[in-house]
């Protein structure tokens, strides 16, 4: 295309030929992104039930991200839930299509435990998806019912005190179990629940005395006063640095309670809030595609529609692009032996 431009602009001056053939090949790529999208539709996997934080974001993200595709294709939203996200990661590495046609939001478990439990066992490799970045990077709360004889971390560490879950690889079951195992607490953890929201309405009942490992932004969409009126015990803040708005609550850190022997393997495990909310394509996908979905999602942070809506709805918008997140996973998988096996063992006891 280059040498066939170039023959027919032969007759001008070399320097001015070879800028227009440069500008005709980006016009044709561009073309070819176009002609690639148009008419097409996109599928986003929410690798979670409605109504959660993640189906949030996901179906956010997807009423804004097509504007700033190619082509603009029309995006189907889809839930795929099972095994906290990894049924979904699963459904990307092997069954989704690998041609830009289909995306998904996972929890980040789904990207973290398979660093931690024997990798033979999953059907997909993290560090192989392509990262088109995420929406959120944050802190993560743990919190008891106003109820509760838990009311602090320093008495849940003397006391036991019955955690609502999802499954393990995810947060609300991967969280309390490392904490009891690096921070000495004595949580119960009850699993089985599908959702945040049922989670919430559990605690709500008395069933359980609280949830743990939960993003600020779930709590302002599923049970905002449990922090704006303080309608709950809000004990402790993970996040790899403090949260200077929960600080100001009165909301200690992790990290003092943690012993220095720990700490790595906390580190490890509290990292993955920097992708808090992921959004992948599968392995293989074209690189052309995969930039352009990244390109189009970062477009879709800076959105002013986007961010009308998330302020709207209270959901926060920290992004990290995909590269960025791509580079921590990375990181993540170079960590040393020792401090992995520290970490599997503090979320699969």
């Amino acid at each position: 295309m280059l040498l066939r431009t170039l023959h027919r602009l032969g007759r001008r001056g070399a320097a001015g030929s070879l800028a227009l053939a440069i500008a005709a090949v980006a016009g044709d790529g561009s073309a070819k992104a176009q002609d690639f999208w148009a008419g097409k539709q996109l599928s986003l996997i929410i690798g979670t039930d409605a109504g959660t934080g993640y189906d949030v974001y996901g179906r956010l993200v997807g009423r804004h991200i097509t504007k700033h595709v190619p082509g603009k294709p029309v995006l189907v939203p889809q839930n795929l839930t099972g095994a906290g996200s990894k049924r979904a990661a699963e459904h990307m590495a092997v069954v989704a299509p690998k041609d830009g046609t289909v995306i998904a939001i996972v929890f980040p478990g789904a990207i973290a435990e398979p660093l931690a439990i024997e990798r033979s066992k999953w059907r997909y490799d993290p560090a192989k998806f392509e990262f088109l970045g995420t929406a959120d990077s944050g802190t993560r709360l743990c919190s008891t019912r106003l109820e509760s004889k838990v009311k602090t971390f320093e008495q849940a560490r003397q006391e036991v005190a019955t955690i609502g879950a999802s499954a393990p690889g995810g947060s609300t079951f991967d969280y309390p179990t490392m904490l009891n195992a690096l921070a000495g607490t004595k949580f119960k953890v009850v699993a089985g629940y599908k959702a945040t929201v049922d989670i919430a309405i559990a605690v709500d009942r008395g069933e359980v005395d609280g949830w743990c490992g939960v993003e600020i932004s779930t709590y302002m969409s599923v049970r905002p006063e449990w922090l704006t009126k303080r309608a709950a015990n809000n004990m402790i803040q993970l996040g790899m640095e403090p949260s200077p708005e929960m600080t100001a609550m009165g909301i200690p850190t992790v990290w003092q309670f943690v012993p220095p022997e720990n700490r790595k393997a906390l580190e490890l495990i509290v990292s993955q809030q920097v992708f808090q909310r992921p959004f992948i394509a599968p392995p293989g996908t074209p690189p052309d595609r995969v930039k352009q979905l990244q390109d189009a999602f970062m477009a879709t942070m800076k959105d002013p529609e986007f961010l009308a809506e998330a302020d709207r709805i209270k959901v926060t918008v920290g992004p990290r692009s995909g590269p960025e997140v791509a580079a921590l996973v990375a990181s993540m998988y170079a960590a040393p032996q020792a401090i992995i096996d520290q970490m599997a063992k503090a979320i699969r006891p």
